[in-house]
């Protein structure tokens, strides 16, 4: 099976092994890991890699590898709990908008619109510094960042196919707007959907990396990839594997669901097909 999907969307099997890999990693790092990621030994602080530390250890003698599994977890954690924030408020809002259509449409796409004039990063810099720093604030900023997408690829859908000949007749039998939404509109526009929520999960890690180093998203003394490449900046000439190993993980996490937003698009639409 994986030598069919490699041979016929090779994105797609990449993507799918990178991130079953991540997958897994979180997974273990939540059961076991070698070293408790928060134990300083300032009398092994800065080691390279070794059979003891495979990582090597950071400024205070924490092992690199324990902490890259524990924040392993907390980048994709927050990359699912903002997808929830974004598709829960974007799928809604183009919902109303494209059912209810009139003022509420109009209403509803100028507030997506002036929420998408701003880059995603400065907004959730922006709410973060308003609400304070810290991971919860961080997933929130993110998630209400990334909505606008969804409500715009939700909306138009929803144009494209309230007029096709299966919703006239669902509304013929009696179907309300909830039931004509949840039965019979929604699992048409679910393709389009998976693989913008693929994309914005690349998205938010980078960006939950980006807030981290920043200081405004994970605190410390817990672990997060961008928090550690923050504490390695002033370290890289004597031991650059303190920021080698967090930022290969982050460019590994993000070009694994940004491989499988692209092979996922090529296998759920039709146009785009061999």
């Amino acid at each position: 099976m994986m030598a069919g999907l490699w041979r016929r969307h090779r994105s797609l099997a990449l993507g799918v092994g990178i991130t079953a890999a991540l997958a897994a990693l979180a997974l273990l790092g939540q059961i076991w890991l070698p070293y408790d990621v928060t134990a300083i030994d300032i009398d092994n602080r800065l080691q390279p890699p070794s059979a003891k530390h495979p990582f090597g250890t950071d400024h205070l003698g924490r092992d690199i590898l324990s902490r890259v599994l524990a924040a392993t977890g907390t980048a994709l954690g927050v990359a699912l709990v903002s997808l929830g924030v974004a598709l829960t408020l974007g799928v809604t809002m183009g919902a109303l908008a494209g059912l209810a259509g009139g003022w509420l449409d109009e209403v509803l796409m100028r507030l997506a619109d002036a929420l998408y004039a701003f880059p995603g990063l400065l907004f959730a810099l922006l709410v973060v510094a308003a609400l304070g720093p810290g991971i919860f604030n961080a997933m929130l900023a993110i998630g209400v960042a990334a909505a606008p997408v969804f409500a715009r690829l939700t909306r138009a859908g929803l144009l494209t196919l309230r007029q096709r000949a299966f919703v006239e007749a669902a509304r013929a039998v009696g179907a309300g707007p909830g039931r004509l939404f949840t039965r019979h509109l929604l699992p048409n526009l679910s393709a389009p959907l998976i693989v913008q929520s693929s994309v914005t999960m690349a998205s938010a890690i980078l960006a939950e990396a980006a807030l981290s180093y920043l200081g405004l998203g994970t605190q410390p003394p817990q672990p997060s990839w961008g928090r550690m490449l923050d504490e390695a900046q002033g370290y890289l000439g004597v031991a650059p594997w303190f920021g080698l190993f967090p930022g290969l993980f982050v460019a590994l996490a993000v070009l694994g669901f940004n491989l499988l937003g692209d092979g996922l698009r090529d296998l759920l639409d039709p146009r785009t097909r061999r």
